[in-house]
């Protein structure tokens, strides 16, 4: 059982503490993974009794838990633990009032809001006793829209806390396939030893929402899928493809092997940025039979027309020992054929093929996050038959994790990462220089674009992007998985 701790959500009326960071906190609550004397201090800005908050928060939650998890019993023992707090983000008193409400040692601020107001909101608490020498920040991507701003902000929160009391979420760290990567990677001598370049021939790394934009667009308008997706979700699972070993399991070593790979990264500038790169935005097509709007007719659409990519696709390359030569094949986008993601290990066709008759198959291993979290492997084998003497099949083996897990469900990434926070684990949350090392790739991928005045190209919603994205792994004699 975690020790107890006051978790207070900023945000906690908004859409992620409501479809993700209550509904995990009422899971770690029924599995009894909270200390009974953990309280929940919920901040918002509209006024209201606490008995209004939960009404409010009752019919989102159970939503979102399994019907034979929620009780009425398990409902009032985890209602129990919460406090409402309404607070005007510029009101001194408003913050002293919240300073009065928080009793344990350990207070974990978690930062549900606009990036925009990470700093304010940090200097706020500084200023106004509300942080002890326990107190821990836990702040959402995206952190900055570039890196100067991330800068700007990380330096706004190190005034008030240390870079050990700093969690910076990727929730796709907590993903137990993500975490499983890792020992797949580094306890298994038989991949372990054909993971670089003399073994693989290329990896995919994809991404796909079925999603549009969900009441977003005046904020998403000004992002775009390169900074909303790439730079933290896509960078993240690249790192753990491509670092080398840690020494340990710490967050110091995993986040110093993950640096050096964001440091190989080959810049794409103006004179690959056309050949490395496809933008593309959603226009209306069909969603599961059904007609889906483009980006342009969203019921929050301002302006007739706007060049922020809902799409990307990039070739990137690392250049380091383990990689040479080696692409690495990433794409995400918004109204997506399916919602998907996943890493896929192409690997090198063997020199010679024995099998007459038989084309030669490359094998693949696929790492599956959603929607059904698992690891594939493509293999050949022998077809069963009298006739054909010695036919060759592909077979896949299959890890399901959902049908080998004793708990019966796959935690939620929030689970995993609020009990870290608690724990004070930080090995799967982002470093500060992981950040801007990632955002300093990124800008250089945004001003080529620039440079190159490169256009989004339409696609149709329900598709798997613009055409060009396809032509952009085809022409190295390659094609996407799936």
């Amino acid at each position: 059982m975690a020790e107890q701790a006051d978790l207070i959500i900023f945000g906690a009326r908004g859409d992620l503490a409501g479809r993700k960071l209550f509904p995990a906190l009422y899971q770690l609550d029924y599995c009894e993974l909270l200390s009974p004397k953990t309280r929940i201090v919920c901040v918002a800005r509209d006024a209201m009794p606490r008995e209004t908050f939960l009404e409010s928060l009752q019919p989102k939650l159970q939503s979102q838990i399994q019907p034979e998890r929620w009780t009425e019993q398990q409902w009032q023992k985890f209602a129990s633990r919460i406090v409402y707090v309404h607070l005007d983000f510029n009101s001194a008193e408003d913050y002293v009032r919240l300073a009065a409400e928080l009793h344990c040692a350990v207070r974990i601020y978690y930062l549900a809001t606009p990036p925009s107001l990470f700093g304010p909101i940090c200097q706020a608490l500084g200023e106004h006793q509300c942080l002890n020498d326990d107190s821990r920040i836990v702040l959402e991507k995206p952190i900055g829209h570039d890196l100067a701003s991330s800068v700007a902000v990380n330096e706004t929160v190190a005034k008030y806390f240390s870079d050990e009391n700093t969690y910076r979420i990727d929730h796709y760290l907590g993903k137990e396939t993500v975490q499983n990567l890792l020992v797949l990677r580094f306890a298994n001598r038989f991949i372990n030893t054909q993971w670089d370049q003399s073994c693989i021939d290329h990896v995919q790394i994809t991404v796909a929402e079925t999603v549009g934009i969900e009441g977003r667009w005046g904020y998403y308008d000004k992002v775009g899928q390169l900074r909303d997706m790439v730079q933290n979700h896509l960078m993240q699972l690249l790192c753990l493809v491509a670092m080398e070993a840690p020494n340990s399991m710490t967050a110091e070593s995993i986040r110093d092997e993950k640096i050096k790979v964001l440091r190989a990264l080959r810049p794409i500038d103006e004179n690959t940025i056309t050949t490395h790169t496809v933008r593309g935005q959603y226009a209306a097509g069909y969603m599961g039979g059904q007609p889906a709007r483009g980006y342009l007719n969203e019921d929050d659409c301002t302006v007739e027309q706007s060049d922020t990519e809902t799409f990307v696709a990039i070739k990137a390359h690392i250049d380091n020992w383990r990689w040479a030569g080696v692409p690495f094949y990433l794409r995400t986008g918004k109204r997506m054929a399916e919602k998907l993601t996943e890493v896929v290990i192409s690997y090198k066709a063997l020199p010679h093929n024995i099998f007459s008759g038989n084309p030669a198959s490359n094998n693949r291993l696929v790492i599956r996050l959603q929607p059904n979290e698992g690891i594939e492997m493509r293999m050949v084998s022998k077809l069963h038959s009298l006739r054909d003497r010695m036919a060759l099949v592909k077979q896949d083996l299959n890890l399901d994790f959902l049908g080998s897990s004793a708990m019966g469900r796959i935690p939620e990434a929030y689970e995993r990462l609020f009990l870290d926070v608690i724990s004070g684990d930080q090995s799967l949350f982002v470093g500060r220089e992981e950040v801007e090392e990632s955002w300093r790739w990124v800008d250089g991928v945004v001003e080529a674009w620039k440079r190159q005045n490169m256009e989004v190209r339409k696609y149709q919603a329900g598709s798997w992007g613009p055409a060009k994205s396809e032509l952009l792994i085809e022409k190295d004699n390659r094609s996407w998985h799936g």
